[in-house]
């Protein structure tokens, strides 16, 4: 792509990692809407000589290959959720604390914008990097461009260590929980309600499934030194064919998210054993990763940016580096309780102290 492409946004690298999330910010990039963001990444890149391009649909693969010993993996999703009148963004104060606001603030273009920063401007860094920003992270696994990535080209992704840019309040946060979801049916017989007793109540029939779920202790379980929480909760119910019907059938639908130590298949027989009896159709399932926190790599980087590592609780795609033999982290400015709010925004401090310890580690300062 030229860069006498007028028709393309124009990104400004050599502005401050807080403009530069600006600019991002600013270009719509909802999930499947991708095209135009990676188009103005790409020609942004265009005059970074010491960087191996390579683009894959609307992921955007940049790799130094100076022939260190080591190669870590950075990387962070260009596409946002849908905008509700959160863009262009806007700069605002609340309680001294200086903000940018508006979608992708914090999920997760102030990531993207520290990596791009320090992207073009990292000539000569200790390690090799592989610099990736992928697209389709917001909607179905299935469409997400690092899977693609990792299905197509894994020597992509290969490195010693990955970091991947979620918010994570410029902390680091180790590894991730696993998701699961799964329908739990319960079947009954259908009859007018005018004489329910001909019937068979499938509705009723989930009540043992929903007291179960209310009287659920989620584990607290120790990986690596690191204390995930779990969670097991009804996120949708479904049945009923008419208001003079007994229902026939019914559903609910749960979504268990499971430490890093219990492995897919373990998360199924455990609801398998816990709602024993019912009908269960795994819809999603996505593997956990552990904190990796004892690589040598990780350690480095932690004390180098300073803090103490945290658990993830939410899934992330350091699970997809995890599940390559990769030890994995999220680093990235931005609280994960805003993230995809509507009032989304972000500290201009963190995005700042990011910049600052991943620039520090990546050139040994």
């Amino acid at each position: 792509m030229p860069v006498s492409d007028l028709s393309l946004p124009v990104l400004d690298l050599g502005a401050t990692s807080i403009d530069i999330t600006r600019q991002l910010c600013d270009i719509e990039s909802v999930s499947g809407d991708e095209g135009v963001i990676a188009d103005a990444i790409m020609v942004s890149l265009e005059k970074a000589t010491h960087l191996e391009i390579i683009r894959d649909g609307d992921t955007i693969i940049a790799r130094t290959t100076l022939g260190r010993d080591k190669r870590v993996v950075i990387a962070g999703h260009i596409d946002t959720v849908p905008i509700n009148n959160n863009v262009p963004t806007r700069y605002e104060t609340i309680d001294g604390v200086d903000y940018l606001w508006g979608r992708g603030t914090v999920d997760m273009k102030a990531g993207v914008a520290v990596q791009l920063k320090l992207a073009v401007e990292l000539v000569d860094p200790t390690v090799d990097i592989t610099w990736i920003w992928y697209d389709h992270e917001e909607v179905s696994a299935a469409l997400n461009g690092l899977k693609r990535v990792a299905d197509n080209s894994p020597e992509l992704l290969a490195g010693d260590f990955a970091i991947l840019g979620e918010p994570s309040n410029s902390q680091v946060e180790g590894g991730c929980n696993g998701n699961l979801r799964v329908e739990l049916r319960a079947f009954g017989l259908r009859a007018h309600s005018a004489r329910s007793w001909i019937g068979h109540n499938a509705i009723h029939d989930l009540a043992p499934i929903l007291t179960t779920l209310a009287d659920y202790v989620p584990r607290e379980v120790e990986v690596d030194g690191l204390v995930y929480r779990e969670g097991l909760n009804a996120v949708g119910i479904s049945g009923g064919v008419a208001g003079n019907v007994i229902p026939d059938e019914a559903m609910v639908h749960i979504n268990y998210r499971f430490a890093p130590s219990r492995s897919g298949e373990e998360a199924i027989a455990h609801l398998a054993e816990l709602f024993d009896g019912y009908e269960m159709t795994v819809v999603d399932l996505a593997e956990g990763a552990r904190p990796g926190m004892d690589a040598p790599l990780a350690q480095e980087f932690l004390k180098a940016v300073g803090g103490v590592a945290k658990p993830k609780y939410g899934w992330t795609d350091v699970a997809r580096f995890s599940a390559l033999g990769t030890p994995a982290v999220n680093y990235g400015p931005g609280d994960p309780l805003k993230a995809h709010a509507d009032d989304e925004r972000v500290a201009l401090e963190q995005i700042t102290s990011c910049e600052q310890g991943l620039r520090a580690w990546l050139t040994g300062a």
